[in-house]
């Protein structure tokens, strides 16, 4: 049995997926099992890169190696300041976290907390990319700080309608746009005391005129992706220059492939996000896009509509939808 025949069978009844990792994380992982004779029968295992030992190989732990890897190999964490099964406080409890990284100046304290939740189990907002907003809920970021960054850094990046495209969680996480919005209506707007559906579609509303206004963006991403064909079939799509493209396998490679070769400086910077204001101003900020939304397709809002939810709610609904790509109207 090859290594590659090792990890699908491993994850086969799992319900567990790689499409988070590169090809190459994934092979560098392959590289790196070891068959052992366990109980009268060969079992895989592999070579821990914290605790450097072996491990057998079970589908979480091949998901926290992968994510392990990446956390050192990608984000710069050197291994010492990275533990397994650490036990974490939450108010008066204490619980195993599967991966921890240490803040920099303070040893003791976890900076970075990564939870493997089982793949049948709701994705929580207490994983990897997650900020603590609110002792109810918490705050989607687009990424995590690499070690020589802050949580400021990553906040108030510039973010372009190219970086939305290869960070779209619709087709990076294989959600869609139903299944984002059902998790924040019950996360954040169950008790928000707000009719829920008025607020979604206002914010989706606002979010299509921010792509909107980035149309001569989208011409320039189309163009210098007009050759990326589909080929597989029976998975979620959208259209990129001219074609559909399928958001799993190959296709989505070669289209985040092809826009990561583009120079976005001149590209208009996207203000449907979250990008380290208070909650008030970022309302205020949202409001006024709004505004302009309204204005500009007449006849869907009263001119005196405004969002009624409260600033914290907003500021985290922003951050749950900012990276998803919508099909903007032409």
């Amino acid at each position: 049995m090859t290594q590659e025949d090792i990890v699908q069978t491993t994850l086969k009844d799992s319900n567990y997926h790689l499409s988070l990792f590169s090809e190459e994380e994934i092979s560098a992982l392959r590289k790196k099992i070891v068959i052992k004779e366990a109980k009268g029968k060969k079992t895989p295992f592999v070579t821990c890169i914290i605790r450097d030992k072996d491990i057998q190989l079970k589908p979480e732990e091949i998901v926290r190696q992968l994510f392990t890897a990446r956390l050192v190999q990608l984000y710069g964490y050197p291994k010492k300041r990275i533990a397994f099964e650490y036990a974490v406080t939450f108010g008066r409890e204490k619980k195993s976290a599967d991966v921890v990284v240490f803040d920099k100046d303070r040893p003791d304290t976890p900076y970075i907390i990564v939870e493997l939740k089982k793949p049948k189990l709701k994705d929580g907002k207490d994983q990897l990319r997650c900020h603590h907003k609110d002792p109810n809920y918490f705050e989607d970021i687009t990424d995590i700080p690499k070690a020589s960054q802050r949580l400021k850094d990553i906040l108030s990046e510039r973010y372009t309608l190219k970086d939305l495209i290869i960070k779209d969680k619709i087709a990076n996480e294989r959600k869609s746009l139903t299944n984002i919005i059902l998790e924040m209506e019950d996360e954040v707007l169950a008790n928000a005391g707000v009719d829920v559906f008025e607020e979604v579609f206002k914010l989706i509303f606002t979010k299509l005129y921010d792509e909107f206004l980035s149309q001569k963006d989208k011409g320039v991403i189309n163009y210098f992706t007009k050759r990326v064909t589909k080929t597989a079939v029976g998975v979620p799509a959208t259209e990129y220059g001219g074609k559909l493209i399928y958001f799993d396998g190959p296709d989505y490679d070669a289209l985040k492939a092809a826009v990561s070769g583009i120079d976005d400086e001149g590209f208009r910077v996207l203000e449907f996000r979250n990008s380290g204001q208070t909650d008030t101003e970022l309302k205020n900020k949202i409001q006024d896009l709004f505004n302009k939304a309204r204005n500009q397709w007449t006849g869907v809002f009263p001119d005196s509509t405004v969002f009624d939810l409260s600033d914290s709610h907003l500021a985290v609904c922003v951050s749950s939808l900012q990276d998803v790509k919508t099909n903007m109207p032409q």
